[in-house]
């Protein structure tokens, strides 16, 4: 699964000019190679079919899907990330779902499976920052892993503007739109992080357009 923008438009673009890098070897680039399951997506007026791409090289094809969604949810990122935002801010689970207008049992399953994770999500986003950023400022402890996980993702997300501004190859730079790149869609899904992340600029700059997760 690779991340790009929103517009599907500039993916094409981009697809038919070879600009956007596989994940899986050295110097691959991707090409189209159909589409995935179309799919609604709660906080948009439109379906969803992210583009399908395969790889020139080495033959890997991959899911193309949008910086505003997470892998396998239903709901747009934006609004994941206001309920984690929420929850470290002490609310719970029902006060966050009436505030979304999303069902508890949904939002509940957004906390477990963030929360059974708080410490790799907070080293992740930590090497993303040291990646990207210059002097970058290690958040203190603050005694609650949801407050330090969120402040890893918000230093990168510093890192990020401080040195690509503000609106880069994906679109706006947003926190969320961090925490989806920075995990190449996959903030929520079993297995991630594994490992650390490669020392190297994090791939929602304009500055380098053969990485896309």
């Amino acid at each position: 699964m690779v991340t790009v923008e929103v517009d599907s438009v500039g993916v094409e673009s981009r697809l038919a000019a070879g600009e956007i890098g596989c994940p899986c070897c050295v110097g691959g680039v991707l090409g189209g190679w159909g589409y995935a399951r179309e799919r609604s997506v709660a906080g948009t007026e439109w379906r969803v079919r992210p583009r399908r791409a395969r790889c020139r090289g080495c033959g890997v094809t991959h899911v193309l899907l949008p910086v505003s969604l997470l892998l396998r949810r239903a709901y747009l990122a934006e609004w994941i990330w206001a309920a984690f935002v929420a929850k470290a801010n002490g609310a719970g689970h029902r006060q966050i779902a009436r505030g979304l207008g999303v069902p508890a049992s949904t939002v509940r399953g957004w906390l477990r499976a963030m929360g059974a994770r708080l410490e790799p999500v907070r080293a992740w986003f930590m090497g993303v920052a040291v990646a990207a950023g210059i002097d970058v400022r290690v958040p203190g402890a603050s005694g609650s892993r949801w407050v330090d996980a969120l402040a890893a993702v918000a230093a990168a997300w510093v890192a990020v503007t401080g040195r690509f501004g503000g609106f880069g190859m994906l679109g706006a730079v947003t926190a969320a739109g961090v925490a989806v790149a920075g995990s190449g869609g996959r903030l929520l899904a079993p297995g991630w992080p594994s490992v650390r992340p490669a020392t190297r600029p994090t791939p929602v700059g304009p500055e380098d357009p053969g990485s896309d997760v």
